[in-house]
């Protein structure tokens, strides 16, 4: 019995890897062909390792484009995205371990925002942008992500697992509101936050259709709406292409790198408590 446990196991974790390395080929081929020369891409048959690496492509980015002002855009968003999630969880925090008038009610609200699809409340978000005279600003695209339905309602369900006999010893110590979320709260919401994190930044790193509706002035463009103009105005220049997607791809594999043991934590957290 333990021999075929232990057969199982080897079966398993060979399946994942091969999987695994299946899931990988296109990032690794985008990377290398990143580093590739315009010769060197287009050549047949094609060469996995590059002959004579070079990161001409990633300069050509910031010199010859404008992936700088890119990138500190997308960077402003990402930025307020983070301070939108701190809010959500503080507007989690609330609905989980507060009492107060209206409070179902305002949390039945906040559940039938999430059944409407992005896209039907662009239109009307977009005329409302237009009235206060932010259509073609930062604050216009920041603005209307800093909430968001989904992470307060994943964040309140953890909060209800929170005893509430934790909150009511930090305040027999005089430990003031501020203080239990900040030093009791956010510690043991690390699990959740991590995972809250990653989809937070992905969201904000990736975000292109509200950007290209908001803006007119490509000085306010993100990441992703230049890498769509880069792939319209260079079409057969594939290596400028891979390098620009690969700029996009490896922040978000670094930041759940980061956060992966916290993903995996609340993993077990959740099994436990189940």
């Amino acid at each position: 019995m333990q021999i075929r446990s232990k057969a199982n196991k080897i079966i398993v974790n060979v399946a994942l890897i091969l999987g695994g390395i299946l899931v990988s080929l296109p990032f690794i081929w985008m990377i290398l062909s990143s580093l590739k020369t315009d010769r060197e891409v287009l050549q047949i048959p094609p060469t996995i390792i590059p002959e004579n690496p070079t990161f001409q492509h990633f300069i050509d980015l910031f010199v010859s484009m404008n992936f700088g002002t890119y990138l500190i855009n997308t960077l402003i968003i990402v930025f307020f995205s983070m301070v939108g999630l701190l809010l959500n969880t503080m507007a989690g925090y609330g609905f989980g371990k507060f009492q107060f008038k209206g409070k179902e009610i305002l949390f039945a609200i906040v559940l039938i925002t999430m059944m409407i699809p992005g896209q039907v409340t662009m239109i009307p978000t977009y005329l409302v942008l237009n009235e206060m005279g932010l259509t073609n600003t930062m604050s216009g695209i920041v603005l209307p992500g800093l909430i968001a339905a989904f992470n307060i309602f994943l964040i309140r369900q953890f909060m209800q697992t929170i005893p509430d006999g934790l909150l009511e010893a930090a305040r027999l110590d005089g430990a003031g509101e501020f203080y239990i979320f900040f030093k009791l709260i956010i510690p043991l919401a690390k699990p959740i936050l991590a995972v809250q994190v990653i989809l937070t930044f992905i969201g904000a790193w990736n975000s292109f259709i509200w950007p290209l509706i908001v803006a007119n002035d490509e000085a306010l463009y993100t990441l992703s709406v230049g890498l769509a103009l880069l792939q319209d105005q260079n079409v057969t220049n594939y290596g400028l292409q891979m390098a620009g997607a690969t700029f996009m791809v490896i922040p978000v594999l670094v930041i759940f790198i980061i956060f992966q043991r916290y993903v995996i934590e609340g993993f077990n957290v959740g099994g436990m408590k189940e």
